[in-house]
């Protein structure tokens, strides 16, 4: 009698069990959020009165001025909605953008400045933003400058950005090497004086030497 060996079928679940162990092992490698940026809803009025000074300078913009003021608040509140700024461990990660999604992660330590600005719209509104500047942004070809504004308590969250960035960098600094000890310090002298001695032994031998001759 041919008996006939059956093999067990991978159940739906299995692939699924699958995917979250490796979902949660790259979640395990990502840095952790110590600072996550909170946006003023005034930057919504400082951004129309700048859109609203660009359409005055302008013939066209004048024309579609009264279409702008309708639509605009709710695009701009959409498009703040989807704007953040996180500090993790390592890096500056930065999002935007409502159609088109812009993220960018800027190392800590490749951050050459993070200078703060304010224009004189953002004075009277008492809003704030910062430049954050890396290795060659200031128009070379390497490097780039990501400008935020809005953030709550930026200057509280720029010193947190460079706080970490000190700390990452004290950690792979090289170690200050000791003074040298006052026993060393003697030693070199002593060898000097030794030196000193063998150099006027050899010039009297010399000066023997060619008396002879």
């Amino acid at each position: 009698m041919t008996r006939i060996r059956t093999s067990r079928l991978p159940s739906r679940s299995e692939p699924k069990r699958g995917l979250r162990r490796l979902s949660t092992l790259s979640g395990m490698r990502q840095d952790a959020i110590l600072r996550r940026a909170e946006f003023d809803d005034k930057v919504i009025n400082y951004w129309m009165v700048s859109t609203v000074i660009v359409c005055v300078i302008t013939v066209v913009g004048i024309l579609v001025l009264p279409i702008l003021l309708i639509i605009l608040r709710p695009i701009l509140k959409r498009y703040l909605d989807r704007i953040s700024c996180e500090l993790t461990e390592r890096s500056l990660i930065l999002r935007k953008g409502w159609l088109n999604r812009v993220e960018k992660t800027i190392p800590l330590d490749k951050i050459t400045d993070l200078a703060m600005f304010q224009g004189p719209i953002m004075r009277a509104m008492n809003l704030q933003g910062f430049k954050v500047e890396t290795a060659g942004s200031g128009g070379a070809t390497t490097g780039y400058l990501v400008s935020m504004v809005g953030i709550i308590d930026t200057m509280a969250f720029r010193d947190a950005v460079l706080s970490q960035k000190d700390a990452i960098e004290s950690v792979g600094r090289p170690a200050t090497p000791p003074p040298p000890s006052r026993e060393h310090g003697n030693d070199l002298a002593i060898l000097h004086e030794i030196r000193d001695i063998l150099t006027r032994i050899e010039a009297c031998i010399q000066s023997g030497d060619e008396n002879h001759d």
